[in-house]
C-alpha cells in the first residue's frame, strides 16, 4: 500500500492526466479524420458533377465534351482518377491517370476507409473511391452508366499524419504542463500537513502549548482534536502529580513511626528493620520520582539558562573562598526535561563541587552520540579514587572526602542526580577532572527537532 499522500496523488493525477489525453487524441483524431473524408469527398463529388454535366449522348454511346483541367488526371498514376461505366456494357470512358486499369466493384476490398471503397490503383498502390450511379437523356434515349472518382489513399494518410504528429506533441506538452501543476498543487495543498507536524514537534519539544487556529477549514477539526486531547493530557499530568504528592507525603508519616517503633527492637533486629524501612523509602522517591519525570518528558530546559542561575546563587559563597567560575556552554543547547527536574540535578552536583573545589569550577557541555548532550562539572579538589566513583552514586555513601572530614554531606545528592538523569533516558558518571580534583559528566537528551 502507497502511504505517501503525495506519492499517491501524484499517481492519481498522472492516471487522471493520461486517460483524459488519450481521449482528446482520440476524439480529435477521429474528427480531423471526419473533417479530411468530407473534404475529398466534397472534392470528388464536384468532379462527378462536372463530369456528368459535361457527358452527352452520341450514336455510338456516351461522349465527354471535355475532361477536368486538373492535370492530375492526365498522368499515369496521378494520384487523381475518374471512370465513367454505361449500363449497356460497351467500354467505359476513362482519366488518363488511370492508365490501362479499368474499375470494377468486384475488384473493390470489403472493408470500406473512411467511408471510401478500396482497389489497387496503377502504381500498385490503394486508391479510394466513391461511386454514383447517374443517367442521361429521357424516353428511349435514356442511358444509365456508373461514375466513378478516386484518389491515393496515401495523399489522405499523409494529411492525417501531418495533423497527428503536432497533435500527439501538443498533448505531451500539455500533459507535462497540467502534473507540474498537479505537483504543485499537491505541494501546496498539504502544505498545512507540514505546518501541523511542526507545530506538533514544537509541542513535543515544549515550544508551544499548544497548536494555533490558523489554517485551512479542513485540518481546523483535527488541530481542535489535538488541542482537546493536549489539554486532557494536561489535566492528567496535573491529577498524577497531585496523586504522587498525596503518596509521598502518605509514605513519610508511616515509615517515621515505623522508625520510632523499631527503636525498642534488640539491636540486630532495629538495624535490619531501620535498612528495609530506608529501603522502602528510597525506592518509593524513586519511582514516585520516575513517575512524576516520565509525564515532563515533553519539558524543554536550556543548560546555559538553568546553570547560569544556580552559579548565580552559589556566587556569595564562592566569592568568600575565592574559587573561581567557568562556563562554555552553547546558549543553543536545549535538554528534554523539565526545568526544576535539571536544576534539581545539576545543583547537586555543583553542591558537591563548591564543598570540595579549591580555586575553580568549570562547566562545559557539548553534545554527545545518540541526541544527547554532555554536561561536564569539574573541580580542582581533592578528588577521590577510582575505586569509589561508582559506590558513590548509591543513595546514602558519601565520598572519601566527607568521610575523613567534616562529614556535612548525606551521601544523597549524587545519587538522586543519577536517579533523574535515568528517567530522563541519560546517566551521570563520575572521573578524574584535568584540574585534579571530581568531574561530574551528566547526560540528557537533547530537545528533539523535527524538519517541516
Amino acid at each position: 500500500m502507497i502511504r505517501s499522500l503525495r506519492f499517491r496523488l501524484a499517481i492519481g493525477a498522472l492516471i487522471s492526466i493520461g486517460v483524459a489525453l488519450w481521449l482528446a487524441w482520440f476524439v480529435l483524431g477521429h474528427l480531423f479524420e471526419d473533417y479530411v473524408a468530407d473534404q475529398y469527398s466534397a472534392e470528388m463529388t464536384a468532379v462527378s458533377d462536372a463530369l456528368g454535366a459535361r457527358l452527352t449522348i452520341q450514336q455510338n454511346g456516351l461522349s465527354l465534351a471535355s475532361e477536368p483541367s486538373d492535370a492530375r488526371f492526365q498522368i499515369p498514376a496521378g494520384g487523381l482518377y475518374w471512370q465513367i461505366s454505361p449500363a449497356d456494357g460497351k467500354p467505359p470512358l476513362r482519366s488518363r491517370s488511370l492508365w490501362d486499369q479499368e474499375l470494377s466493384r468486384q475488384l473493390f476490398s470489403p472493408d470500406l476507409y473512411c467511408g471510401f471503397y478500396q482497389t489497387e490503383g496503377p502504381d500498385g498502390g490503394t486508391i479510394l473511391i466513391t461511386v454514383r450511379e447517374m443517367s442521361i437523356g429521357e424516353g428511349d434515349a435514356l442511358q444509365r452508366f456508373t461514375l466513378y472518382t478516386a484518389f491515393s489513399k496515401n495523399d489522405m494518410e499523409e494529411a492525417l499524419a501531418t495533423y497527428h504528429r503536432p497533435l500527439v506533441m501538443m498533448l505531451i506538452a500539455i500533459g507535462a504542463l497540467l502534473f507540474l501543476a498537479a505537483l504543485l498543487q499537491s505541494l501546496v495543498g498539504l502544505r498545512p500537513l507540514s505546518r501541523l507536524r511542526q507545530d506538533v514537534a514544537d509541542i513535543r519539544a515544549g515550544r508551544l502549548p499548544s497548536i494555533g487556529a490558523q489554517g485551512p477549514s479542513e485540518v481546523t477539526p483535527l488541530v481542535n482534536e489535538i488541542n482537546l486531547l493536549l489539554s486532557e493530557r494536561e489535566n492528567a499530568v496535573e491529577r498524577a502529580r497531585a496523586r504522587a504528592s498525596d503518596l509521598a507525603h502518605g509514605l513519610k508519616t508511616p515509615l517515621t513511626v515505623l522508625s520510632h517503633l523499631v527503636e525498642d527492637l534488640p539491636g540486630a533486629r532495629r538495624e535490619t528493620a531501620l535498612q528495609q524501612i530506608e529501603l522502602v523509602r528510597q525506592r518509593a522517591d524513586r519511582q514516585l520520582q520516575a513517575a512524576r519525570m516520565g509525564v515532563e518528558q515533553m519539558a524543554t530546559t536550556s543548560l546555559l539558562g538553568i546553570s547560569g542561575k544556580l552559579v548565580s546563587v552559589l556566587s556569595p559563597v564562592t566569592e568568600n573562598r575565592g574559587i573561581d567560575w567557568e562556563l562554555d556552554i552553547d546558549p543553543a543547547l536545549t535538554v528534554q526535561a523539565d526545568p526544576a527536574d535539571a536544576a534539581e540535578a545539576i545543583g547537586n552536583i555543583l553542591d558537591n563541587a563548591v564543598r570540595f573545589a579549591r580555586r575553580r569550577i568549570a562547566l562545559t557541555a557539548t553534545r554527545g552520540d545518540g541526541g544527547m548532550v554532555l554536561l561536564r562539572i569539574a573541580d580542582d579538589g581533592p578528588g577521590v579514587t577510582p575505586e569509589r566513583y561508582a559506590s558513590m552514586l548509591k543513595r546514602g555513601v558519601r565520598g572519601q572526602q566527607e568521610e575523613d572530614g567534616d562529614g556535612a554531606g548525606t551521601g544523597l545528592g549524587l545519587a538522586i542526580s543519577g536517579d533523574i538523569a535515568n528517567a530522563y533516558g541519560g546517566k551521570l558518571s563520575l572521573s578524574r577532572s584535568h584540574m585534579g580534583g571530581l568531574e561530574a559528566v551528566l547526560c540528557l537528551p537533547a530537545t528533539k527537532e523535527i524538519a517541516a
